[in-house]
């Protein structure tokens, strides 16, 4: 199987291993992820004013090129699966602003193309079953605790691949790669977002309350699909550590890269010698390393 792929820019950048995970992986999966030719920027946010179109151009063309090449495009990060998802909404339902669109861009796109998480992929095509089958180093005596963030489930009737209040999709991807679920209450919650460009305090908060959840609830580690996500609650672990008595550091993980390490792939091309928590020791522990 082949679909066209959208990495962005973070995946091409800062999240390199979350990239090389996701390619390696699926294709032991026996699918190839192929790179979507002269992608752009998906704008990383979707635009909040009604009438602001120009700033839909930037994802429609992406979308057009992938149209170009199949009925599908297979997206790792969450936030440019948001963007490209509901600006792909856009174009298919209002005609107004998809000839104002398609005018901008010099195109004729319509919303023909089926924007899919990589997560949906393994849930829907290759399904947790075979999933499973397919894990040659099952994640035993691994207890992750799965965080979705905002922009993964949310607008609920826009996204709509899960339910926003009660997700499942990577507790059950979790559990077919032989992981145990951390059930804690903050898996949906904000870890700050693009909020630590100006206030980074509040930030640390925000991610604190996610971190200290996970580890009441005797995670292991975390796992996300998000790479904003992943660097919040990455990045501020040391400061917390000074500043709040008794709180433990603890691996943030994309989910791509237990992926690789589940399929039995050589883990030392997912970076994970980068993240600002090592999560190897942890790994080697549970004889996964």
């Amino acid at each position: 199987m082949r679909i066209p792929y959208y990495p962005g820019c973070t995946l091409s950048t800062k999240a390199k291993g979350f990239d090389r995970a996701a390619r390696d992986s699926f294709a032991a999966l026996g699918i190839e992820l192929a790179e979507l030719k002269m992608w752009n920027c998906c704008g990383a946010t979707f635009p909040l004013s009604r009438d602001n179109l120009l700033d839909l151009s930037g994802p429609v063309r992406n979308l057009a090129a992938a149209a170009a090449e199949s009925d599908k495009l297979a997206v790792a990060c969450s936030t440019c699966f948001n963007v490209l998802k509901r600006s792909n909404l856009v174009m298919r339902n209002d005609e107004e602003k998809r000839e104002r669109i398609n005018f901008f861009i010099e195109a004729e796109y319509a919303g023909t193309v089926e924007v899919l998480h990589l997560l949906e992929i393994l849930r829907d095509q290759v399904g947790w079953e075979n999933l499973s089958k397919a894990v040659k180093k099952p994640l035993t005596g691994l207890k992750v605790a799965p965080y979705y963030g905002c922009m993964f489930l949310r607008p609920p009737k826009e996204m709509g691949f899960d339910d926003h209040e009660n997700p499942q999709i990577l507790e059950n991807y979790l559990r077919a790669l032989g992981a145990e679920v951390a059930e804690y209450p903050h898996r949906a919650e904000c870890c700050g977002n693009y909020i630590v460009a100006f206030d980074l305090d509040a930030t640390k908060e925000m991610s604190y309350m996610i971190l200290a959840s996970t580890r009441r609830a005797g995670a292991d580690l975390v796992v996300t699909s998000c790479p904003l996500c992943q660097f919040n609650l990455d990045r501020w672990q040391g400061d917390l550590t000074m500043k709040r008595g008794g709180f433990r550091p603890i691996p943030v993980l994309y989910d791509t890269q237990l992926l690789g390490i589940a399929l039995g792939l050589d883990a030392s091309a997912f970076d994970l010698d980068r993240h600002y928590v090592d999560p190897r020791p942890v790994l080697r522990e549970k004889g996964l390393l």
